[in-house]
């Protein structure tokens, strides 16, 4: 099983989010555990703040150090006690580097992740340096606080996890599995709207397909994703040759 531990002042946005659909039977199935925080039960202040103004003036609020700091200890030590060995702790910031499929593979390999979400102009950073162990983006752009952020890397993570997904293939050939956008898919009926399902589909013959997907994710990924494609022929520049070599 894998415990996910959500810092956040909105335990009941980040809950209500992820205890839904394959999240849910995940949970229910026991092969993943999700928690969500209030780290605002840590503050000391007697009128139950978390935020004070920013030393140097500035725009807003930021998150003050204890309550986080506490928060944070509260969960590692539960962790120490469930014999577990202590948790990395996420902090989903812009300057953090981008979160990729990679990056989930190798976030899904702990057995505890502990991910913080920050609001208001963000979080004091002598925290910071005291806890968080990755800074992750999800992108190029300012949202009101970090729960968005964890929602998407516990989904995505959890995917990876073994037996969240009634099924295992699912998460080894989707889009960024192996570099590649995935293939086009359809379904019932055989035509619809003038256009036809794919032959080759229709065929039964697997080696053909899987070859007509693999080209088709080359094409998709060329169209939408050329960063992703000229990644791809980088290092697979065998595989790359063979295919053109065929087209001529």
């Amino acid at each position: 099983m894998m415990h996910f531990h959500i810092m956040t002042l909105f335990p009941d946005m980040v809950l209500n989010g992820l205890n839904t659909s394959i999240l849910k039977r995940g949970i229910d199935a026991g092969y993943i555990d999700i928690e969500a925080v209030n780290i605002r039960d840590f503050t000391e202040n007697k009128h139950n703040r978390v935020d004070d103004y920013t030393y140097g003036g500035g725009a807003g609020m930021l998150m003050q150090a204890q309550p986080v700091y506490d928060c944070c200890e509260y969960i590692q030590d539960n962790i120490l006690k469930s014999g577990r060995k202590k948790a990395r702790v996420v902090f989903a910031t812009p300057r953090g580097i981008t979160f990729t499929q990679k990056k989930a593979e190798e976030f899904s390999s702990e057995e505890d992740l502990i991910i913080l979400c920050g609001h208001y102009e963000g979080i004091d950073e002598r925290v910071l340096n005291e806890i968080v162990t990755d800074h992750i983006s999800i992108g190029d752009y300012v949202l009101t606080g970090g729960e968005l952020p964890a929602m998407v890397m516990v989904d995505c993570i959890s995917r990876l996890i073994p037996g969240v997904l009634s099924n295992e293939e699912s998460s080894t050939v989707e889009s960024f599995s192996d570099g590649l956008l995935e293939y086009p898919q359809y379904t019932r009926p055989e035509e619809w709207h003038g256009e036809k399902v794919p032959e080759v589909l229709l065929s039964g013959h697997h080696l053909n397909i899987e070859k007509w997907r693999l080209e088709r994710s080359l094409e998709e990924t060329k169209r939408f994703r050329p960063d992703l494609y000229d990644i791809y022929v980088k290092t697979h520049p065998i595989q790359e040759k063979k295919r053109k070599n065929k087209g001529n």
